[in-house]
């Protein structure tokens, strides 16, 4: 049998034209592929930073009278203005399923960026018919030229706004303290806020609860002898990576510490949650926004 030279020409030609269309049908594949996996990673991390989740926590002390074993706290801090559901509806009603004894609110509840005083006293109006409510300013309200405005109406509200205050909670014939304190913003410098913290504390044998909002405090938290305190502020690292404890501080510095859960040393515990929303043009990744709800247990000493 025998071939020409113009019919092999025609066989590698057509080869050719059927690679060339191969190569075009995967490079069309990938870029579906690729644009699939985009379209999915940008819905889940919407999904990730507009959904709430409840987290629980048990948290064990052998100071806690027996009284308010079982006594539980809704945490919710750093809203930032978000709103999930018309209203806040969505969050409204994550707090009325867990029923908590006290709804404890650390700080930012307001964005200096976006302030909507509206959008945050209709929350607070809806809180107090909850459970009782505490307040404790953050950052974001010493930005703010209308935070009288704010506290004015939670106070009218019936929420404790609790600046650099204590009152005591009697339950069952027992008392527990709770403090709040400012945030350090609001003062001149470190040795003011330490020594206002300090004469807040009871000096008996009372439980305390402290609300502050920077969990990098801790240590000052301690050295008062705190039994537990409640924070926000970290957001819980931003960008939470498997191991870390949050890949950016609020200042962008790289993995740092309290951002999210319990920490303990010395019989004083911090309570840090991941809060809600957040500043600026920022977002949440593996990081889902959230309400903490710490039930109290007496431990056995």
């Amino acid at each position: 049998m025998c071939f020409t030279s113009h019919g092999k020409n025609r066989g590698r030609k057509g080869r050719k034209k059927y690679q060339v269309k191969q190569r075009k049908k995967r490079k069309k594949m990938l870029w579906v592929i690729l644009l699939l996996g985009i379209a999915v990673l940008v819905g889940w991390i919407a999904w990730g930073n507009r959904t709430i989740g409840c987290t629980e926590i048990q948290v064990r002390s052998a100071h806690l009278p027996e009284a308010f074993s079982g006594y539980t706290i809704a945490q919710v801090s750093d809203l930032h203005n978000a709103e999930f559901g018309a209203d806040n509806e969505r969050l409204l009603e994550a707090l009325r399923q867990a029923a908590p004894d006290l709804i404890a609110l650390t700080g930012d509840l307001v964005d200096s960026r976006r302030t909507d005083l509206d959008c945050a006293i209709a929350f607070v109006q809806a809180a107090v018919e909850i459970a009782p409510v505490y307040y404790v300013t953050g950052n974001h309200e010493s930005r703010i030229a209308a935070y009288p405005e704010l506290e004015h109406a939670m106070e009218q509200a019936g929420v404790h706004v609790l600046r650099n205050e204590t009152e005591q909670i009697e339950w069952d014939g027992a008392l527990l303290s709770v403090s709040g304190v400012d945030d350090p913003t609001f003062f001149t410098t470190d040795e003011q806020f330490v020594q206002t913290l300090q004469s807040l504390l009871p000096t008996d044998d009372t439980f305390t609860l402290l609300l502050s909002h920077r969990p990098e405090l801790f240590g000052t938290y301690v050295g008062c002898g705190v039994d537990l305190t409640l924070s926000g502020h970290a957001h819980g690292g931003i960008v939470r990576l498997p191991g870390t404890d949050g890949l950016f501080s609020h200042d962008l510095d790289l993995f740092p510490s309290y951002t999210a859960g319990l920490y303990e040393e010395n019989g004083s515990v911090l309570f840090v949650t991941r809060g809600l929303g957040n500043s600026g043009p920022s977002f949440r990744v593996f990081n889902r926004p959230e309400i903490a709800v710490l039930t109290l247990r007496r431990a056995e000493g």
